[in-house]
């Protein structure tokens, strides 16, 4: 094995009734491998992340991220499309994987007796996909149904459409699954170059949490991931210009799906926590202000929340509601009331304290969970280069204060910055008329 960087951490917590152990070892090629030990789980979460998502595709090639996530499972040089898929099942695990717009992630979930089984068959799909020329062809045509299908629920396809419109001319822009004009255009050595060429060296970071020992991680894929290359071909990220914008696409349907969005900071902004306060009050749960006043006040929707949608570099605040056509336009000024509200007078103390406490909570919960943990220390290494404590996150939550988010308010909620977008049974005219009358631009 090559030559290697280490660090050893021990978290020191009163959050917990043991101290969770992280490691992180560096692979000569650059590959990373960090673990969290949590010695009375049973279960382990196990991923192989790939730096590289549908930002760092061109035009021509879009959806190539996706379309290999989806053909690395149909072969490799030792399983076959159905040995990969009994893989941990027939041990009770799972095994998945998703493409977001910047990263790739291989993850598995077994028992920990099952572990090296998990790293295998992980390190297998990362290294040794074989692209078979007839298995392309069918993939292919089951992502075109999936973009079809994806179309059709249109609470989800909005933000595909957002995105494409906020980030116009930017790949961020770019939807995960591709078009069908691009994937049309795709060939099967398109595919392979790009899987041959970016799955390797610092393009990879190994997350392993649960009952787990760091060295004997190492044994079961260091010897198999150091031989790839040190790859840094990924081409260097723009930051992307948020375009403010109107617009309304009319097709059938029973409801007016509405988003509304404004620019946020990045994953490393030092306003992230305070992103993370207003978006729990505005429309994070169902004490939100947004879901108390519109559904359960007016009862004008079933479904309302606002959503935080995180990158590298930017970053999005966005809020989502569904209502008749009838009460359409009630929606949208009774959420341009309550953003003014907001920016008018901030959060009270009272209402700090608690979305504090909710938000904290949840961090908490989520840190006994093996596969929140993995995903977490890996994020922290991707963005940060380093681990980040929970009980440190804790912390900086504790240090957000009126006066910081009411700084956050006036640095990113302006309605001149906003997009809003309507998808339904609802003309251009009338929809650009509700969207006037509610917010001021």
């Amino acid at each position: 094995m090559k030559s290697r960087s280490e660090v050893n951490i021990r978290e020191k917590t009163t959050a917990f009734d043991f101290q969770p152990e992280f490691r992180k070892t560096v692979l000569g090629n650059g590959v990373r491998v960090v673990t969290e030990h949590h010695p009375f789980s049973r279960s382990t979460s196990a991923a192989i992340y790939v730096e590289i998502g549908t930002r760092d595709e061109s035009i021509g090639i879009n959806g190539a991220a996706h379309f290999v996530e989806h053909l690395v499972f149909k072969g490799t040089k030792s399983r076959s499309a159905f040995e990969i898929a009994k893989s941990l099942e027939s041990v009770g695990g799972e095994l998945n994987a998703y493409t977001s717009r910047e990263v790739t992630c291989f993850h598995a979930t077994s028992l920990r007796e099952h572990l090296p089984l998990s790293l295998d068959v992980l390190v297998d799909l990362v290294g040794g996909a074989v692209f078979d020329s007839k298995e392309f062809v069918k993939e292919k045509d089951v992502i075109l149904q999936e973009i079809d299908m994806s179309a059709e629920v249109i609470e989800d396809y909005i933000f595909d459409l957002y995105f494409e419109k906020v980030f116009s001319g930017h790949a961020l822009g770019m939807p995960i699954l591709g078009t069908p004009k691009s994937l049309n255009r795709i060939s099967r050595k398109d595919l392979f170059d790009f899987y041959h060429h970016r799955y390797g060296g610092r393009n990879l970071v190994v997350s392993v949490a649960g009952d787990v020992d760091h060295d004997r991680v190492l044994e079961l894929v260091g010897k198999s991931l150091s031989r790839s290359k040190n790859y840094s071909i990924r081409k260097k990220r723009v930051r992307p210009k948020q375009k403010a914008f109107t617009q309304v696409i009319s097709r059938p349907s029973e409801q007016v799906h509405m988003l509304i969005g404004f620019p946020s900071g990045a994953f490393t902004d030092s306003a992230r926590f305070e992103s993370y306060i207003v978006n729990a009050a505005l429309g994070g749960g169902m004490t939100s202000r947004l879901y108390q006043k519109v559904r359960e006040d007016r009862g004008l929707v079933y479904s309302i929340y606002s959503y935080l949608h995180s990158f590298t570099d930017c970053g999005s605040i966005m809020i989502y509601a569904g209502s008749s056509q009838k009460n359409a336009p009630k929606v949208l000024k009774i959420i341009s009331m309550e953003i003014k509200k907001l920016l008018k007078k901030g959060l009270s103390k009272r209402e700090l304290d608690f979305f504090k406490t909710q938000v904290k909570g949840s961090i908490l919960l989520g840190s006994d969970d093996v596969e929140s943990r993995m995903n977490s220390i890996a994020v922290n290494e991707m963005v940060f280069g380093e681990y980040r404590p929970v009980d440190e996150v804790v912390a900086q939550i504790d240090k957000v204060s009126l006066g910081s988010i009411h700084e956050y308010l006036e640095r990113f909620i302006d309605f001149n910055k906003s997009g809003v977008m309507l998808v339904g049974d609802v003309d251009e005219e009338k929809g650009s008329r509700w969207v006037e009358n509610s917010f001021e631009k």
